[in-house]
């Protein structure tokens, strides 16, 4: 009997195979088109991970990682022993935290906001304007977009004119430590706000019409029908964009924070960014630099796994 009954299960077997085979040529076109990327992103993000070993050595460039005379000195956690028992450390972890949740807190929403108030533009034209407009900024080179910034915040620069016209005086947003944090979070949400209200466009491209349609049947202004249709829709978009968010806390724009800070500000601007480029790279501390930005990464993974949980419960949306 079992024998009757694997001869009647193997052609159903060979169909199965055929219907795989035949999908996997007809996707072929798809995974040529994500080889390019795949390779890319094996090369430059996976490949480098094997770096990380210098975190626990003391590592001299030139060097090989792995030495079997005895050359090779490992230092085991001396280098994170090193960066946690340090006076900046402190410092770092405070300028690091605050600048990524302002950025967080007032950047966030402002793509979704400004993807919800195009979507309710109905001039083709001048929605097509406003949203290339949009775009530029993050087009525009980082150091071109840093200079414009500084020469805005200048103490003769365009926003100090329209303070002082305004009957105010002259602020010092250029070495009064405490405004550059507001300058970095606008200068970081200018830039990209355009950018990342893509996603949430297209999120809502892909909602239903008659949905809409219905709403108005049933007497829901522009408002509530954003409120109660769009929003719900475009829920698991935002779910997924604030666990990346949250995953990248520990991490800084680092290098308009390198265009934009100076000796005067460092007090609230040095982050550990800044600080791996000034000890791992100027002066040479390549174990001490990989150590601080395998610490930074560790943390982001752990808070994309707790974001991701909370996410989970919270909305039933995550990544995985």
């Amino acid at each position: 009997m079992t024998t009757i009954c694997k001869k009647r299960g193997a052609p159903r077997q060979s169909l199965a195979d055929r219907i795989g085979r035949r999908r996997l040529r007809e996707s072929g076109e798809l995974y040529l088109i994500m080889l390019p990327a795949l390779v890319m992103i094996f090369i430059f993000f996976y490949m480098p991970m094997f770096g990380v070993v210098i975190a626990f050595q003391d590592y001299v460039p030139g060097d090989p990682f792995f030495a079997f005379d005895g050359s090779t000195k490992w230092v085991g956690l001396q280098h994170f022993k090193t960066f946690f028992s340090s006076i900046y450390f402190p410092r770092l972890l405070k300028n690091t935290l605050t600048l990524s949740l302002m950025n967080l807190a007032f950047g966030f929403w402002v793509p979704i906001a400004f993807a919800l108030l195009l979507n309710e533009v109905t001039h083709l034209r001048y929605k097509k304007l406003v949203q290339t407009a949009s775009y530029m900024p993050y087009f525009i080179s980082m150091v071109v977009a840093a200079g414009m910034v500084v020469s805005f915040i200048e103490k003769d620069g365009l926003v100090n004119k329209i303070i002082t016209l305004l009957g105010g005086d002259p602020v010092s947003f250029r070495t009064d430590p405490k405004w550059f944090p507001v300058v970095y979070t606008v200068t970081n949400i200018w830039k990209s706000f355009g950018w990342n209200s893509i996603l949430y466009l297209s999120a809502m491209a892909s909602i239903d019409p008659a949905l809409y349609e219905s709403a108005r049947l049933d007497g829901a202004n522009r408002w509530q029908q954003a409120l109660h249709i769009t929003l719900p829709m475009i829920a698991p978009t935002i779910a997924i964009m604030l666990i990346f968010a949250v995953g990248d806390i520990m991490s800084s724009n680092t290098d308009l924070i390198l265009l934009l800070y100076n000796n005067a500000t460092m007090k609230t601007a040095d982050v550990f960014g800044t600080y791996v480029y000034r000890e791992g790279l100027l002066t040479g501390k390549t174990s001490l630099g990989t150590a601080i930005g395998l610490f930074a990464s560790t943390v982001n993974l752990i808070l994309v796994f707790i974001a991701n949980k909370c996410s989970n419960k919270i909305s039933g949306d995550g990544l995985f």
